[in-house]
């Protein structure tokens, strides 16, 4: 345990059983049940009820766990007091995303047609949590096909942001960091192509890591993946503050032999030369940020330099050619998925995926095959030209996103929206064609909604991002969980 974690759980020995569980954190939960202060049970119960509390107004867990979750939970209990071996999260309650296979729950992605599809197993990063002692208690919400920035669909409803209900809380994470935020659980699994952890946790004042591709195994489903998903995206965690999402990623990184491309390497990699540079990076030329993300941005600066780093302005033009080779590269694997989304997808996914495509256009044209293969050549030097960069840099500093948290379902009020919002997402569309680890930290409140920065690291080395979040984190001016405010 690091000096850190020692000072998360400090306030333990000030805690009764009479304080309200589900307002702990995902460490101080873990130490409690280990060292039988509280028992999962308990904890558990806590959870639920926050979830019968608060979800019917935010709607971000789309099917409720009790029966599974009250018998993991004793069973957890019954261990801990057997004397058994403990995973980093026993006993502890934790929700898991819809599009992603769970031993007897459906996996339905938002899609009415899915809603029998019932997993036989467990996809590996929900392997990894339950092997680590984790209590599902729920399956948090996506849009469907989990394709938007915002968490609709038609067989489960709207996820709302407990800040501010007109806005998105992000997605396709949002129903897990719409649950975070409001306290039903500490810990959230999500997945990201495009931003679906960083933003959502943006978007709702928490906290979520995107871990380079190949630290968290995924894999293991029935079909040939295109290259985009296996080079792209991943699975990851979102808690309410660093040191559970430091607790979540050790948990989630277990080998697992589904994974083309996973690599076991360890946590924690040799110390950086001091003092450490950081590169802020503000816009590549189209969407500036606003005043808002403009503030965030100049309050991480400060307290990163408070705290010893060098942190200097950058520009960095292989961002803004990323962010549209995203678009070149994904969006044309998602022809593939084309006629099964057309046959079930909602209305909404269809027509975000056709103005996704009409900005695509105005970048690329009419894409042939050469372009695609060129596409993917780009990528490997845009990799090498990052690496490079980050000799001297090891971390950047950027936007999340160029504003705040979207006004809800403008992806689909026109192309012209739609640009807009491709075009203040760069941050997040680069970093997964990149395959670097990022991290969203909340920085303050602003007008009522969270604003916050990414950190962006090298491949394999989550622990610096984890290092200055923590340093972002502890000068925040925003606090969760909240009951929603509306």
């Amino acid at each position: 345990m690091n000096e850190k974690q020692e000072q998360t759980l400090a306030p333990l020995n000030n805690k009764s059983k009479a304080n309200e569980l589900w307002r702990w954190t995902a460490n101080e939960l873990a130490h409690g049940i280990r060292t039988k202060l509280i028992s999962s049970r308990e904890a558990t119960v806590s959870s639920l009820d926050r979830i019968e509390q608060v979800n019917p107004k935010i709607n971000a867990i789309v099917e409720v766990i009790t029966e599974e979750a009250l018998q993991a939970a004793d069973e957890a209990d019954k261990a801990v007091a057997e004397g058994k071996a403990l995973g980093p999260l026993h006993g502890v309650p934790v929700a898991t995303k819809i599009n992603s296979d769970q031993a007897g729950a459906a996996t339905t992605d938002g899609v009415v047609a899915f809603q029998d599809n019932i997993a036989s197993s467990d996809s590996p990063p929900i392997g990894n949590l339950r092997k680590s002692g984790a209590v599902f208690v729920g399956r948090s919400n996506v849009p469907s096909f989990s394709l938007r920035w915002f968490s609709n669909n038609d067989l489960h409803g709207s996820t709302l942001n407990p800040w501010d209900s007109s806005r998105t809380p992000g997605g396709s994470s949002g129903g897990a960091s719409a649950a975070i935020a409001s306290g039903m659980v500490t810990i959230a699994h999500g997945n990201d192509i495009a931003g679906s952890i960083r933003y959502p946790a943006y978007a709702c004042g928490v906290t979520g890591i995107r871990p380079t591709i190949g630290r968290v195994p995924s894999g293991g489903g029935p079909v040939d993946a295109p290259l985009s998903a296996q080079y792209m995206a991943n699975d990851g965690p979102l808690a309410r503050n660093v040191a559970d999402l430091r607790l979540a990623l050790s948990a989630m990184s277990d080998y697992d032999p589904r994974d083309p491309i996973h690599a076991q390497l360890p946590l924690i990699g040799e110390p950086l030369q001091h003092p450490i540079k950081v590169g802020v990076l503000r816009d590549v030329g189209g969407a500036m940020p606003d005043l808002a993300v403009t503030e965030a941005i100049d309050t991480a600066v400060n307290n990163l330099k408070n705290a010893g780093y060098i942190v200097e302005e950058v520009e960095l033009s292989l961002f803004a050619e990323a962010h549209k080779l995203w678009c070149l590269l994904v969006l044309e694997d998602l022809r593939g998925l084309m006629p099964m989304i057309e046959k079930f997808g909602d209305e909404a996914s269809k027509i975000n995926l056709k103005h996704n495509y009409e900005v695509a256009k105005e970048w690329w044209g009419n894409i042939t095959l050469e372009d695609y293969k060129q596409g993917y050549a780009r990528r490997g030097t845009l990799i090498t030209q990052l690496q490079q960069f980050q000799e001297e840099y090891p971390l950047l500093l950027t936007p999340v996103s160029a504003e705040q948290a979207f006004e809800q379902n403008i992806d689909i009020e026109s192309v012209e929206s739609n640009r807009r919002l491709m075009e203040a997402q760069w941050p997040m569309m680069a970093v997964p064609l990149l395959g670097f680890p990022a991290i969203s930290v909340p920085v303050s409140v602003y007008e009522g909604l969270p604003t916050g920065v990414q950190l962006i690291g090298k491949r394999f080395r989550e622990d610096t991002l984890f290092d200055a979040a923590e340093i972002i984190e502890d000068h925040a001016s925003i606090s969760t969980p909240i009951d929603p405010l509306f």
